[in-house]
């Protein structure tokens, strides 16, 4: 009987396509800047030789160095091995087209605000002062400082490793000067600072939602997803207490999940505007503090 060999890998090209059937066959979890095999073994393969992430095409007659293409391998046998999600296995994911470094001391950027921020579509007109709840490794405070260049923004976070992080982003675009970062349980660090938008991606993964996770997800800071039996107990306080720190036509946005009908059952004479997106449909909510204080 003949053995089986591994096939000649010479061009980026060979390595997509074997990593492509590889990932197939191995069943993957996706849903960390991607959501299939293919676009996921073009990411893996682009950023691990820092070209443009955004097509392979130009780039599959491509001949990789020796030591380059025992990097693609190792890199591919990780991703399925370990089943870790590829932003962890590069150190990098990107939002709307922004780089952000990125590694196990926060959740992987993927959030439905960045692209509600760099649309311009948000209730809400040039913000002189923005607050970023839960903000992880920064992505949505920086892309919000790039979107409203005349804003500052606080960015506050729980975890101090979380925050390490982020002020690494920050400094890797150069915005120090417009975000501050605050370590604190959501509002306590901030005292009485108002602000005109506030923007947050919190943990809402429910517990059953937790008690199904793929293993590409349980890599990722349970404190960034897990929010109790429902998924909205970050939600209610941050509801309760955004009133507080809002100026008086200001307003929350807020990513939520599969969250939309405990939420609207828990607040029945909210009226939540729901922003959706070309991949979201009822994710992520917009409300106003008149309306939340009344």
């Amino acid at each position: 009987m003949a053995q089986a060999h591994k096939p000649s890998l010479v061009t980026l090209g060979d390595f997509f396509h074997f990593a492509v059937r590889r990932f197939r066959a191995a069943r993957l979890a996706y849903g960390h800047g991607t959501t299939n095999a293919v676009d996921e073994a073009a990411f893996l393969l682009l950023e691990a030789l820092r070209l443009p992430i955004h097509r392979i095409d130009p780039w599959l007659d491509l001949k990789p160095t020796p030591a380059e293409r025992a990097r693609l391998l190792t890199l591919i046998d990780a991703r399925i091995g370990l089943r870790l999600p590829a932003p962890y296995l590069l150190g990098a994911a990107y939002m709307q087209g922004v780089r952000f470094h990125i590694d196990r001391r926060a959740l992987i950027p993927r959030s439905f605000i960045g692209d509600l921020l760099t649309g311009g579509v948000l209730p809400v007109a040039k913000p002189r002062r923005i607050l970023d709840l839960c903000t992880g490794s920064g992505c949505l405070a920086i892309l919000a400082a790039l979107a409203f260049p005349h804003a500052t923004v606080d960015a506050v976070d729980l975890s101090t490793g979380a925050l390490a992080l982020a002020r690494r982003n920050v400094a890797a675009h150069r915005l120090g000067d417009r975000i501050s970062l605050h370590r604190g349980d959501l509002f306590a660090p901030l005292e009485n600072r108002r602000y005109d938008l506030i923007i947050s991606n919190p943990p809402y993964v429910d517990a059953g939602g937790m008690a199904k996770l793929p293993p590409e997800f349980k890599h990722e800071p349970r404190l960034a997803l897990a929010a109790g039996d429902d998924g909205l107990d970050l939600v209610r306080r941050i509801l309760s207490d955004a009133p507080r720190h809002l100026t008086k036509n200001g307003g929350l946005v807020c990513e939520i999940g599969r969250g939309r009908t405990p939420l609207e059952a828990a607040y029945p004479s909210l009226p939540f505007l729901w922003l959706d997106t070309e991949l979201s449909e009822g994710e992520v909510f917009w409300i106003g503090r008149n309306d939340l204080a009344g």
